[in-house]
């Protein structure tokens, strides 16, 4: 895997230097040009933020193109919740090079997942020594809960979206992700989407956008 990691950027709409940043995070065989085209349903939201879509450190090991952040060969929990790990300091180190490049700090960067990106979205941001702004999921789980209470570091509010219709990943995993994280005193706050399968809605988009808007205050 190559520890450094790219991808599409989308500007500030306003023009100059961000005031803040949100990283999207894609799902497996995709890659950062898959979220990135979700930014103008937000850009007019939130001005002066700039997106960030990095391209996941691997290739797909189970889709013909695309990236991924962990193997899901073997997609049972324990082998998920390695492959969150293994990968969590590389993402780690590309969020500290995003934010010391740009100037700020952990209290202007959200991040957003779809479905692995979720994945990892949520594994990375509670376990930062700094809160996030806050962290949004679709379609995604949390991995290790049985270990957040002892890695958990910091407290972001969460947003979790979820196709209650979902073929990929059981509608079932938001409300043991949510479960989790209460427990460990987080802010989370749900959306069940009704018919909805493994996919962002509209409805989910335009909760996104509102999330964003209130919790980097652009």
């Amino acid at each position: 895997m190559s520890l450094t990691l790219s991808g599409p950027i989308a500007p500030p709409l306003a023009g100059g230097r961000p005031s803040s940043l949100v990283v999207l995070l894609h799902g497996v065989g995709a890659d950062g040009r898959d979220l990135i085209n979700l930014v103008r349903f937000w850009a007019s939201l939130l001005p002066n933020t700039e997106f960030v879509a990095p391209n996941a450190p691997g290739p797909s090991d189970v889709t013909p193109s695309g990236r991924q952040w962990f193997s899901v060969k073997d997609p049972t929990p324990g082998m998920v919740s390695a492959g969150a790990s293994a990968t969590a300091p590389i993402l780690d180190r590309f969020l500290d090079e995003v934010l010391a490049s740009r100037g700020l700090d952990e209290s202007r960067l959200a991040l957003v997942g779809f479905s692995q990106g979720t994945m990892m979205s949520l594994h990375v941001g509670p376990r930062r020594a700094r809160p996030l702004a806050g962290v949004l999921g679709f379609s995604g789980a949390l991995t290790n809960p049985d270990r957040l209470a002892a890695e958990i570091r910091s407290r972001p509010p969460v947003l979790l979206i979820h196709g209650e219709a979902d073929e990929i990943v059981p509608f079932s995993m938001m409300a043991a992700a949510e479960a989790a994280l209460k427990a460990n005193a987080v802010n989370v706050e749900t959306m069940a989407c009704p018919g909805l399968g493994h996919t962002v809605g509209g409805a989910g988009l335009r909760r996104c956008g509102a999330f964003l808007k209130r919790v980097l205050d652009t």
